[in-house]
């Protein structure tokens, strides 16, 4: 059902007038009184009208991109190609083109939401959100109604790397085979003679984390190999530095590391000379995403393709509805393993 001005200033106990001073900003309101109606538009997720000619196109000409780091390059290069895919789509009101504003989250499931209604606020013509989803209940279902009533009013909503939110059919979905990604990652260590496989981890609480660690474990299981220490951390250089001390400490004869993401895996081989190892010599190392330093790196490191530039101008292509998603929403983004001098047998 849709909330009207009335509901909010029945939850606020304002008259309907005060609600719109203080949406409009166009006449002094008491601090108090401001605080309860934001309160009450925030809890009820009231969404302010726009003008006649906002109406009339039900939708605005901005379009909303959120990633977790726009440092990291495995978003900015999903998030350049949606870009320009948004403008070669574009067919808003002001000069045929959408304005697209990226939305640097943090990681931080709050801001994501607050992102999300700024853009509800100001009816966005579509969102995008990339990278792994949060495995919170809560925030599942706070995100799932966000979306349902955003793409209700008209709001184009696609996910690029993070699996559809349970119960939701309002959403475009482009998801990254990552278990099938852990798998291969695993069996081509395994087929190389490792039998003992250290796993620097992304965050425990995301999809992507959790998805690219099943398939390692799955590859492990099938070839009756016992699972090797696992730590868990953000996708960034120290994080992967930093794994390399615990998972040696849980074992000392470690053949093999597989890092969370390229950038991890520069962690970990630069933590791996510091120990006067060498790589792949004493300890084979890969990565996953395949971002472009990955192949310049030294030794080139083996690591799984993720094609991050083609999804990104998918994603914008169904945010502008120049492509239409299949029927059930889903558009799987299968991956391939790169193999290159990170990774060789192990010593006899």
């Amino acid at each position: 059902m849709t909330v009207t001005l009335a509901d909010v200033a029945a939850r606020a106990r304002v008259s309907p007038a005060t609600v719109s001073r203080v949406l409009n900003g166009n006449y002094p309101v008491a601090a108090a009184t401001r605080e309860r109606v934001l309160r009450a538009v925030e809890e009820l997720d009231y969404v302010l009208n726009g003008t006649a000619s906002s109406l009339a196109a039900a939708t605005s000409d901005l379009v909303g991109v959120l990633v977790h780091d726009i440092a990291d390059p495995f978003f900015g290069i999903m998030a350049s190609a949606a870009q320009h895919a948004i403008g070669e789509g574009g067919s808003g009101r002001a000069g045929g083109e959408k304005l697209a504003v990226v939305c640097n989250t943090g990681g931080s499931p709050e801001r994501e939401l607050t992102y999300l209604t700024l853009l509800q606020r100001q009816r966005a013509a579509a969102v995008i959100l990339m990278g792994g989803g949060l495995e919170d209940p809560v925030h599942l279902d706070a995100t799932a109604a966000k979306l349902a009533r955003m793409a209700e009013a008209g709001t184009r909503v696609v996910l690029c790397g993070r699996p559809p939110v349970p119960g939701d059919a309002h959403t475009a979905a482009l998801v990254f085979d990552n278990r099938t990604g852990g798998r291969l990652l695993a069996e081509h260590l395994l087929g190389l003679g490792h039998r003992r496989i250290g796993y620097a981890a992304g965050p425990a609480d995301r999809t992507t984390t959790r998805h690219r660690l099943d398939g390692h474990r799955q590859a492990l299981a099938a070839a009756g190999v016992p699972e090797g220490p696992t730590t868990h951390g953000p996708y960034d250089r120290v994080s992967g530095h930093a794994a390399v001390a615990e998972l040696f400490a849980r074992d000392p004869d470690l053949t093999a590391i597989v890092a969370a993401n390229d950038t991890v895996a520069l962690g970990v081989c630069a933590a791996l000379r510091e120990r006067g190892l060498t790589i792949p010599g004493d300890v084979s190392v890969a990565g996953f995403d395949d971002l472009p330093f990955s192949v310049d790196a030294v030794p080139a490191l083996t690591t799984v393709h993720l094609p991050l530039h083609g999804s990104g101008t998918r994603a914008g292509r169904l945010a502008m509805g120049t492509e239409e998603p299949p029927a059930d929403g889903t558009v799987p983004v299968p991956c391939t393993l790169v193999v290159r001098d990170s990774t060789a047998p192990p010593r006899a």
